[in-house]
Formats: C-alpha cells, structure tokens, sequence
C-alpha cells in the first residue's frame, strides 16, 4: 500500500470515528436536551397524544390531565390550584409554556425523558397508550394548608417554607397572594395572555413565588443565628460570652447610631451574653459580635449555610446574599440582618434546620420519587447533606437560647403548649418604607421534625409598627401544629 493510500485510510477512519461519536453523543448523552428543545416539533406533536403524569402529594394528585376533544388531547388540572401554584406551576402546550414542577421534571411527566424510552416501548408492543411518568413530591398536604390559610385569610403579601431538618425534605411552600393555575393551563391562547398580562401588572406580583425567588427581603433578626453559629464556631465565643451592653451604638468609622428596637439596653447590666442576646432579640450586641468576627469570617458561615449559592431542589432557587465585601459599618448592620443582607425564607428555614439538626445542614429536595405508569417507582430520590456548619454541643447550646426565646422572650408568638419550640424573630426596616416581618425556628427542640421560616412583607399592613413576633411569629406556629397533628 502506497503512503498516499495509508494516509488516506487513516483521514477516512477517522472520519468514521467522528461520525460515530457525533451520533452516538446526539442519541444518548444529549437526548433529553434535544427532546425538550421548544424548536422540536416533533417531540411537541408527539407529546400531545401521552397523557401527562400527575404530580401527587401524599398520593393524591394536585396536577393531573384528563381528556379533551381539541388538538392537544389532554387538559392540565390542578386542585387547590392558588394554594400548590409555587409548587407546581402549570403546563400549557397551546403557549408551549410551564413553570416550577411541571417545567422542572417536564421530561418525566411528558414522557419525552430518554430514560422512560423502553418504558414506551414496551407500552406500545403490549398495545396500552403511552402515559407519562408521575412525580410524588416530599410535601405535607396539612402544613401547606396551615400555611396558605394563615398568609392568605388576611392578605398578607409573604411566604412560608417548612423543612424535614433531618432530611432537608420540602413540607410546605407557600407564597401569597397566589393566582389560579388553571386559567393559566387553558387551551384558549387569548384568555390565557389576558390572563397573565393581568397577574404581570398587578402591583403584588402574584407571579412571584416568595418563598424562593421574587424580590429577597433583609432578613433583620434571624440573621443574628448566622452571626451567633460564626462566633461559636470561631472558638473564641460561648453563649454565655459577654458584649458591651449601650442603649446606643455608634457604628465604626461613622457618627451614625443604632438602637434596639425598644431603644433601651439589652438586659440591666453593662454588659450582656450572647444568649440573652437572641433571647431577646438585641441588635447591639449583634452588630458589635459582626465587627469582632469580621466580614469574611460572617461570610464563611453564612455560605455554609447556603448563602450566595445555586441550588436546584428541583425548582431554580434565587441565592440569598451575603456581601463578600463590607466595611465595618456595613458588617455591623449585618449583624442584626440589615445593610446589604437578603434572604429567601428557604434559606432562613435551611439555617433553622441546620441548627436543630445538630449543625448539619441539608440540601432541600421537593420530590422524594418520579412513579412510572405500574405504580413502581422508577426513580427514588435520597438526602444529600451540604455543610456542617457547626458541631452538636454548639448547636444544642443555641438551641436552648432559641427555646427561651420562645418561652419567655422576643418570639414567645410561636409558644405551643406541650412543646419546645426553638425560635428566632425579625422585623426588618426598610429605609422608610413598611417592615418585613420574619419568623424561623423548628420543633420539638429536642428532635425536630419541622423547621419554618415566615416572611410577611409590607408590616402586614402595619406599616412600620408590625412585628415578626406579632405577625410571623403565629404563622409559624399552626405550620408546626399542623406538621405534629395538634
């Protein structure tokens, strides 16, 4: 064989080479990236004769699709529609749109995933019509209706997570005011674009779902877990270390001042322990302990927690915000959750369950299984920790200042009788503007099955005179209730 000849064979292998990873990249690995492409028609045309999979809570389905004489075959439904909307969204194949669960696990529920193709295949050899797959979530039908009752029966604007702190597993996720799903799921394109023109205008953006994303709020006072979990694990603190103990504060490098909320001292003496600290819910000492620890090592721990990162529970969750550069000023305001601080109640829930799950903090997951069309399950989904951001001695000993917090200080509106209840409250102020209003803690202290975070925005109607104790802090309280069967 002639050298040109062996050159040519080697270019014409290789070609064969590429050809063959090129195909083969095509079919397996981007697959369900193709499938869901909206410029494939084929796959969209295709979905339309499978019925999708229902999205269950506890076995009962809050999303599901029943038949329907026009193109598209089949017509979502939701139950309860405003109450799940954070949860599920919805699916519309007339607009080609969906949002949270349903545009989330599309490619399972639709039955387009590359992983349900022998699963169609065998349907279609037995002659059965094709279904998609189901999606059983991790949520508790009594907590999220504990928690939509509470914010909606007063028109709060707000929002509630409750989490499984052992687990990181989502019990309840809701978001008000909320709007109904099925108007939204219509095959009438031009009721459903009037329809969303009108919740886009609406100046309380009920789109928006609070309790992971929208426009974060400062967290005020339950950040101070946060700064507290940086000074015990620094070792340089306990909770019975002690701060200088003004009526008022003047921040470094500044003449601005800052005050407790009832402008006095935090406790009787010249001094006062971080415990008493987040019993009663001080912002002096809070912004001294943040100027002490520092930025960056606040910043380490608020991290830890999960601040300034993406997560994907499987909905896209907006990161909280801790600023990885302040000035002392700005550090101190930190303290007490001001400044540049912003949160979304999953987050603050994450910080609450971290603390009574003995410092371990979770990843939070909403769906524990995706359910094929026998009933089997086909994929189950397992817990997955992120970061321990403190040991258990020192998470039980905030745990008891959180407890006292409850029973006889600045957040005694979560009390439950016959039960610890570990809590933290916040009123955070807005540059003039009305409060928001915050609550998270977990129960039983001991062993918690539940932590919660509240957020109310606009003072709940309050102005600047509403309270997360008040407001919150009640709130928190029927989600544990409900979680416990009380």
């Amino acid at each position: 064989m002639t050298k040109e000849l062996r050159r040519l064979s080697f270019v014409i292998l290789a070609m064969f080479i590429a050809l063959f990873i090129a195909t083969s990249w095509i079919q397996v690995v981007d697959a369900d990236n193709l499938a869901q492409n909206p410029a494939n028609t084929r796959t969209r045309l295709d979905s339309y004769e499978i019925q999708r999979g229902s999205i269950l809570v506890q076995g009962n389905a809050i999303a599901s699709s029943v038949p329907t004489k026009d193109k598209y075959q089949y017509q979502r439904v939701y139950t309860d529609a405003a109450m799940w909307a954070p949860v599920t969204g919805y699916f519309n194949p007339a607009l080609q749109s969906s949002t949270g669960i349903e545009h989330a696990l599309n490619p399972e529920l639709s039955g387009t995933s590359s992983n349900s193709l022998i699963s169609e295949v065998e349907r279609i050899l037995s002659g059965q019509p094709q279904q998609g797959m189901s999606v059983q979530l991790t949520m508790n039908a009594a907590a999220q209706k504990a928690a939509w009752d509470a914010l909606n029966a007063k028109g709060y604007k707000g929002a509630v997570v409750a989490i499984e702190p052992a687990t990181g597993r989502v019990l309840a996720m809701a978001s008000t005011p909320g709007f109904d799903t099925n108007k939204l799921a219509s095959h009438d394109a031009t009721a459903v674009n009037a329809e969303h023109d009108r919740l886009v205008a609406d100046p309380l953006k009920p789109l928006y779902n609070r309790a992971i994303a929208g426009n974060l709020n400062p967290p005020g006072s339950t950040f101070k877990l946060v700064v507290v979990t940086a000074a015990l694990e620094s070792g340089k603190y306990t909770m019975e270390s002690t701060l200088p103990n003004p009526a008022r504060y003047t921040l470094p490098g500044t003449s601005q001042q800052v005050s407790n909320a009832w402008s006095g001292t935090c406790g009787p003496g010249a001094t006062a322990t971080i415990a008493d600290a987040i019993r009663l819910s001080c912002n002096i000492p809070m912004a001294e302990l943040a100027v002490e620890l520092g930025n960056k090592t606040v910043l380490a721990t608020a991290e830890k927690y999960g601040f300034n990162t993406d997560l994907d529970i499987p909905l896209t969750v907006t990161p909280s915000k801790y600023p990885a550069e302040q000035n002392a000023p700005q550090t101190a305001l930190s303290g007490f959750g001001q400044a540049n601080v912003r949160a979304t109640p999953l987050q603050m829930a994450m910080v609450a369950a971290g603390i009574g799950n003995g410092g371990a903090v979770m990843k939070p997951r909403m769906v524990d299984a995706i359910i094929a069309d026998d009933f089997a399950p086909y994929k189950q989904y397992t817990d997955e920790a992120l970061n321990q951001v403190m040991s258990a001695d020192q998470a039980k000993s905030l745990t008891a200042a959180m407890v006292q917090g409850v029973a006889s200080g600045a957040a005694t509106g979560a009390r439950i009788d016959g039960v610890d209840v570990a809590g933290k409250t916040g009123t955070a102020q807005n540059d003039g503007n009305p409060n928001t209003l915050w609550f998270t803690g977990f129960a039983p202290a001991e062993n918690p099955r539940v932590a919660v975070a509240v957020v109310v925005e606009d003072g709940g109607g309050k102005g600047q005179s509403g309270s997360g104790n008040e407001i919150a802090a009640p709130i928190a309280k029927k989600v544990i209730e409900a979680v416990l069967g009380r």
